[in-house]
């Protein structure tokens, strides 16, 4: 079983709460990733969903978690014909410190009105970019392969941008298909798009996180851009993308997050 799977099981302990692990495994600076914590809460609603298909999942982080055991408590608050509607309280220490709503859709649904009006980014080859690199305390990096486009890099040696945007390329560094779980992961694991303009002068914690799945990707890479266009009173807002190999939209994302200038 790769990590990433065996870091999001959960097991059942009745009236529709599950235990859980949250591990160190996809952490800065030991505060666990939040696109692998909206994975593990997600995954508890999926236990329980008679759709399989991610169609949207938001999750708003109230407190700092550690690493160690928790409770996922799971509601089904509404269904219809075609989307169940879950959320999940996380619990540890005696208190909530995530709160996610998803909706999950059906395999079967009609595609004749699809429609994109965006491109993929374009990208230097994996080669010609720039690798993010394994860093002490950084352990989301140790499972990721991730590559910026250098024209999106120049904030790691100090030559920053006008513009909040980072792109690149990403993958796990132990190969794993890409599914649904495994997207709102990758929707959260590039650096902030802020850096690119401050620079590494601050942390960026998420207040809130919203991942729209549309097609599991077909190729072994995906593409991504992620832009900040707003940020005011130190909330930003953090716009992705996430493209296969192929050019086809994966998923999307919109992040509020905090700057927190370093001191």
């Amino acid at each position: 079983m790769h990590r990433f799977d065996e870091d999001i099981a959960v097991a059942p302990k009745g009236d529709s709460t599950y235990a859980a692990k949250v591990t160190d495994n996809w952490s800065i600076m030991g505060i666990p990733n939040g696109g692998y914590l909206m994975a593990l809460l997600t995954n508890a609603m999926l236990q329980q969903s008679k759709n399989e298909n991610i169609l949207v999942v938001t999750a708003t982080y109230l407190s700092k978690l550690k690493p160690g055991p928790a409770d996922l408590v799971v509601e089904n608050f509404a269904s219809s014909l075609n989307l169940d509607r879950y959320q999940t309280r996380l619990i540890q220490g005696g208190k909530e410190r995530i709160r996610a709503m998803g909706t999950f859709r059906p395999s079967n649904m009609d595609r004749s009105e699809d429609r994109c009006e965006k491109q993929a980014p374009e990208l230097a080859p994996v080669e010609q970019c720039v690798q993010v690199p394994v860093m002490p305390n950084f352990t989301l990096f140790d499972n990721m392969d991730e590559y910026l486009d250098p024209d999106s890099a120049g904030w790691m040696s100090g030559n920053l941008s006008d513009v909040s945007e980072i792109k690149g390329w990403i993958k796990f560094k132990e190969d794993r298909p890409f599914d649904h779980l495994s997207l709102l992961l990758m929707a959260d694991s590039f650096p902030p798009p802020i850096m690119a303009t401050k620079g590494m002068a601050g942390w960026v914690p998420t207040v809130e996180l919203s991942v729209n799945v549309y097609e599991i990707p077909a190729t072994q890479w995906l593409k991504c851009r992620f832009r900040t266009n707003f940020m005011s009173r130190g909330f930003l807002q953090e716009d992705g993308e996430l493209w296969d190999e192929n050019g086809t939209l994966i998923a999307v994302s919109r992040q509020v997050a905090q700057f927190k200038r370093a001191k």
